[in-house]
């Protein structure tokens, strides 16, 4: 499995930032995928979760109505659109699968959001 993110960046609040995590090394349209975060002096946040098809999608309470989660598995590649950028939004964001019990996770990328 490997899972590489890009699109993270500087943004001033109230902003747009899309990121992309382009899948590898196993059969992408198999298996439900899930964005986290994580913040300096905090554990990892659940950002949102989609399924194989992705018909189904669940976000957090601090990001729904602002985040969506999306696939294209033609490209095997998931994407997070995230608008309206709050600067408690700001963490290097991860996507994750599971597959046999164990998690898969990139190597992140930054999102920062000035006020």
């Amino acid at each position: 499995v490997q899972l590489v993110e890009s699109g993270g960046g500087l943004v001033q609040a109230g902003g747009s930032l899309r990121l992309s995590c382009a899948a590898s090394k196993f059969t992408f349209g198999n298996y439900d995928m899930r964005w986290l975060r994580l913040t300096p002096g905090k554990g990892p946040e659940w950002v949102s979760s989609i399924n194989s098809d992705g018909d189904r999608k669940y976000y957090s309470g601090s990001v729904k109505g602002r985040f969506t989660s999306s696939r294209d598995n033609a490209k095997n590649t998931l994407y997070l659109q995230m608008n309206s950028l709050k600067p408690e939004d700001t963490a290097v964001y991860y996507c994750e699968t599971v597959d046999n019990g164990r998690n898969y996770r990139g190597q992140g990328t930054q999102v920062t959001v000035s006020s």
